[in-house]
């Protein structure tokens, strides 16, 4: 079992009969870079995505809900601790030997569903810090981490496929490590002798567009320079099914117990490596073909629920931690074959974007019992209120006040509310925040660049002067009408001035627990 977290004695659960009341499981799959247009239920014309639209068809699909930033590190921080991940100094995109960023004193979310008596385990990409102020003993014992925050097991992919170390950690140590080939890891400085992409492009089987060109490992220059830790490197092409055989595994585990499971899947996010069952099946590349590997990743885990006889009683979350990217440093032509699909779902921006394409995703929630079965949701959802939706779900009586940003939105995620939210903030790369209410969205100014600045080709959303759009009427967000509603500007920039400054902005309109 997991340690326990610092802030689990503070949480309460209801009455002993109600803990007894069979709670339901939780699988929630957080996939990576995954746009709302990417999948066809939600009008993906490029790729079929059955399993993932047949989670659609037996549940909800929410066409306006979002992640809280428009990159990963933000995202996943705000989803477990139940804040805006801007709250917390250095909680941008983490570097692949940072030390852990969420305070292991926190409330978060598996800790809360862990007092509730669930066992909980997260499998995939992790990417929010491991250790101390000073990062990992990659060598030794790596801690604190996952377990140290309320999971009870932990399989991860440490950071990216795209930086090192390429190993997986299982709880607190890399998973076949030999202790006479010791990793090394170095961000700043070559180390040891292992090739890199810059030095030898020509042993490189996928080739960089941009940085990506330090160590090689498996034919793929990553960010960052390893040597050691030859027994331990995991293989690109069987990332996924190695991820898939440890979620199964857990599930098979858990013995009737309540389980929360969160299945972080890496495929979308570069580096692109589809395993050989769907190499050039998609007809859109390796961004199409990772897309399908996903959508069996969900079959496969959907099987297992059926298998065990436990989707009668198992809530199936599937999501995205932000929005869609093509190029994103490596040359494997997803711009080139992207033809008339759209990954944001013709939304302006994606990955990395104040627009709503950086943060716009697809959420569907499959419940046991058919609730809402079928439908799609209007309703204004953010991924950093299911701390206290799913507390409340699983009847734990008092969530602590570190937890500022998180409201329980339980009602919308069955589908009996239909308004939602009334406001919420975005987090764009670089820090700008957007703040909206209702169909009103408003963008903090910034003297940036208007591109990305390495390459992929989208707008930042960054200008000099206020944004403001209606959505409602503008959903492309091509008409900023800053100068024709200078009050709204002044309303809304007010707005998200307080709610820097004070935390939550609306307690009276909603139940916080």
């Amino acid at each position: 079992m997991g340690c326990k977290n610092k802030n689990e004695e503070k949480l309460n659960t209801s009455s002993a009969y109600e803990r007894e009341v069979r709670k339901p499981n939780i699988v929630f799959i957080y996939t990576d870079d995954l746009g709302f247009g990417d999948i066809s239920s939600y009008g993906g014309t490029g790729v079929g995505t059955p399993a993932i639209d047949g989670l659609a068809e037996e549940g909800i699909a929410f066409h306006n809900a979002y992640a809280t930033a428009a990159t990963c590190t933000p995202s996943r921080y705000s989803l477990l601790t139940g804040n805006y991940a801007w709250r917390r100094e250095g909680a941008s995109v983490a570097k692949g030997d940072q030390g852990l960023l969420i305070d292991t004193s926190s409330t978060t979310l598996p800790a809360v569903l862990r007092i509730a008596g669930y066992r909980t385990g997260i499998v995939g990409k992790w990417h929010l810090g491991l250790g101390g102020e000073d990062g990992p003993d990659w060598n030794g014992k790596i801690a604190p981490g996952p377990l140290e925050i309320g999971f009870d097991y932990s399989y991860l992919i440490p950071a990216t496929g795209d930086r090192v170390p390429c190993v997986f950690v299982e709880n607190h140590h890399i998973v076949n490590l030999d202790p006479n080939d010791p990793v090394q890891i170095n961000y700043q400085e070559k180390i040891g002798d292992w090739p890199t992409g810059k030095e030898t492009p020509e042993l490189l089987t996928l080739k960089p567009s941009q940085g990506h060109n330090n160590t090689i490992v498996n034919g793929i220059s990553r960010i960052g320079y390893m040597v050691g830790g030859k027994a331990a490197l995991w293989d690109d092409e069987t990332v996924p099914m190695e991820l898939v055989d440890k979620s199964q595994k857990f599930i098979k585990s858990t013995s009737g117990q309540p389980f929360f499971l969160l299945l972080s899947t890496h495929d979308i996010h570069v580096p692109r490596v589809a395993n050989k069952m769907f190499q050039g099946k998609s007809g859109m590349g390796p961004r199409g073909d990772v897309i399908l590997q996903l959508d069996w990743t969900v079959e496969q885990i959907m099987e297992t629920l059926k298998s065990q006889n436990l989707l009668d009683n198992t809530i199936v979350v599937f999501s995205s931690d932000n929005g869609p990217v093509l190029d994103d440093g490596y040359e494997d032509q997803a711009r080139e074959l992207i033809g008339d699909h759209k990954p944001t779902g013709g939304m302006r921006g994606g990955k990395y974007s104040a627009y709503d394409g950086g943060t716009k995703v697809p959420l569907i929630i499959r419940w046991p019992n058919g609730k809402a079965k079928g439908t799609v949701s209007n309703a204004l959802f953010s991924q950093v209120d299911f701390l206290r939706s799913f507390a409340h779900l699983t009847r734990v009586e008092k969530v602590p006040d570190d937890v500022i940003d998180s409201q329980n939105r339980l009602d919308v995620l069955l589908g009996d509310d239909e308004v939602g939210r009334t406001s919420l903030v975005q987090e764009s790369y670089l820090g700008p925040l957007s703040y909206v209410e209702n169909s009103w969205k408003y963008i903090e100014p910034l003297d940036g660049p208007t591109l990305v600045p390495w390459g992929p080709i989208i707008e930042t959303g960054f200008q000099k002067q206020p944004q403001l759009y209606n959505l409602k009427e503008d959903p492309e967000e091509q008409k900023n009408l800053a100068e024709q509603f200078p009050e709204k500007v002044k309303d809304l920039r007010g707005k998200l001035t307080n709610l820097k400054k004070d935390g939550f902005t609306n307690k009276h309109e909603v139940n916080l627990n």
